[in-house]
């Protein structure tokens, strides 16, 4: 799996979104462990060093701070512990379906490993949501500036509103999908490669 990035605009930071993010996930099966630097954080979930039962993995998550909001990133996750564990879960049923009931723990442990990185996303999303946030562009970047008057015009009028001089293509649009800010020209997303409407 590749690294997948998206644009979450609106009045919060990367701070706000670590601790969401952090307070979720560090429970059950799985600790987190936050790394701030001075101009991002990072948060790395994975699985407690004392857990019995599943595989092991572990998943990276960067929040770096833009004028209108946060840009996160989520790294590739680490799979081997629950490959093996589900290797193992196949080997069992093998050899004897029954003997599979002894393994329920680590069979469910491994699925709800593997939503791992979805399950982020759905939280981030919530959270921007709850904060009046997500992939819309906000209130601050819903204008373009005319370059002979430097006056702010909202977005989607052909000329500017105080000298008439035309905006031409450089008013912003947003990928629904994932938040990227593209220019009008665009037909895909350069950032997740989704067609643009």
């Amino acid at each position: 799996m590749e690294t997948e990035q998206k644009a979450f605009h609106g009045d919060f930071n990367g701070a706000d979104m670590a601790s969401a993010i952090t307070l979720f996930f560090n429970k059950g099966n799985l600790e987190t462990q936050t790394l701030k630097s001075r101009d991002h954080i990072s948060v790395q979930i994975r699985s407690k060093r004392s857990v019995t039962s599943g595989g092991r993995t572990a998943i990276g998550i960067h929040f770096q701070d833009f004028s209108d909001g946060v840009v996160v990133t989520i790294g590739n996750q680490q799979w081997l512990g629950v490959a093996a564990s589900m290797g193992l879960s196949a080997l069992i049923a093998l050899r004897n379906p029954l003997n599979l009931i002894h393994r329920i723990d680590d069979i469910a442990q491994d699925l709800e490993y593997i939503s791992l990185k979805d399950e982020i996303w759905e939280r981030l999303t919530s959270f921007a949501k709850s904060k009046n946030g997500g992939f819309k562009l906000s209130q601050k970047l819903q204008r373009v500036t005319c370059a002979y008057c430097l006056s702010a015009n909202p977005t989607g009028e052909s000329n500017c509103l105080s000298c008439g001089a035309p905006l031409g293509n450089d008013q912003p649009i947003v990928c629904t999908r994932c938040g990227y800010i593209l220019s009008k020209n665009r037909n895909r997303c350069p950032n997740c490669k989704t067609k643009v409407q």
